[in-house]
């Protein structure tokens, strides 16, 4: 089994919609990559603070993947939840040379009505920012609009893309 990689602004349900489907397979494992970044406790930067925030970035892609790696090498699937640049997308490739990247999309609106109901980690220029930098993403291989969607409907699509052969697909990335 590949690994499923869930990526997306804020507030478009990845951990909810990621957790859903790694509870629906036999033996999956769940990683929020935002965890493997804040286990740096002392001097934590952002991914948009500047050099550091980017060399973290990376850092949490790395430990993520090798985490990812050795589920997989011991027949665990894994759901990795993370909000990507195309760079950190092809990081993820060249780590884990099996892996399906699934973009998770609402409107703007709707992801600030969801946010409002979780507590506040992003100034609201850092939610537009992320939500802008979604837009111009193009490192998926699918897109899943999730504006009008449940969290279990949403997670029984991105399941049945994740189980299909149109998920299984390599090197063609197709687009949804």
């Amino acid at each position: 089994m590949r690994a499923l990689i869930l990526t997306g602004p804020p507030a478009v349900g990845k951990s909810t919609i990621g957790r859903f489907v790694a509870q629906d397979r036999p033996c999956a494992a769940f990683i929020d990559v935002d965890d493997v970044r804040h286990l740096v406790v002392s001097g934590h930067a952002a991914p948009w603070d500047g050099l550091e925030g980017l060399r973290q970035q990376q850092l949490g892609v790395v430990n993520a993947c090798a985490l990812a790696r050795n589920f997989l090498d011991g027949d665990v699937d894994v759901v990795i939840v993370d909000v990507l640049t195309d760079s950190t997308a092809e990081l993820y490739r060249a780590r884990l040379t099996e892996v399906l990247i699934v973009k998770l999309e609402a409107d703007f609106r709707e992801a600030e009505k969801r946010a409002q109901s979780r507590p506040v980690h992003l100034t609201p220029e850092e939610f537009r920012a992320l939500h802008d930098q979604q837009h111009d993403f193009t490192g998926c291989d699918i897109r899943l609009n999730v504006t009008r969607l449940s969290a279990h409907d949403a997670a029984a699509q991105v399941k049945d893309i994740w189980l299909s052969d149109r998920g299984r697909e390599g090197s063609a990335r197709p687009r949804a």
